[in-house]
C-alpha cells in the first residue's frame, strides 16, 4: 500500500469517528472490551490449557460461569466493577500527601 492511500484511508476512518452511528456501535464494543478484560484478569482465559475443541469449550466455561455470578454480586455490593488501576508510584505519593 503507497503511503498516499494510507493516508486516506487513515483520514476517512478519523473522519468516520465523529459521527453519532460510529459512536453508537463504539459504546456497545468499549462495554464488551470491559468484560473481556475482566475475565482476562480474573480467570487467566489468554491461552487454552488443552487440545481440543471440546476441552476449550470446557476450560472457558467455568470462567464465563464465575464471571456471571462475580459481576451481579459486586453490583449489588456497591462496588464498581473495577475501578481504574493506580501504579505503585502513585499510590507511594498519596500516602506521603496525607
Amino acid at each position: 500500500m503507497q503511503p498516499r492511500e494510507l493516508h486516506e484511508r487513515t483520514a476517512a476512518a478519523r473522519a468516520e469517528r465523529d459521527t453519532e452511528s460510529w459512536r453508537t456501535k463504539y459504546a456497545l464494543r468499549a462495554r464488551v472490551e470491559g468484560t473481556v478484560n475482566q475475565a482476562l484478569d480474573v480467570a487467566g482465559i489468554r491461552r487454552a490449557r488443552y487440545r481440543g475443541l471440546p476441552k476449550v469449550r470446557l476450560q472457558y466455561a467455568f470462567p464465563a460461569t464465575t464471571l456471571n455470578i462475580v459481576r451481579p454480586d459486586a453490583w449489588w455490593a456497591i462496588d464498581p466493577l473495577r475501578t481504574a488501576r493506580t501504579s505503585r508510584l502513585e499510590r507511594l505519593s498519596h500516602r506521603l500527601a496525607r
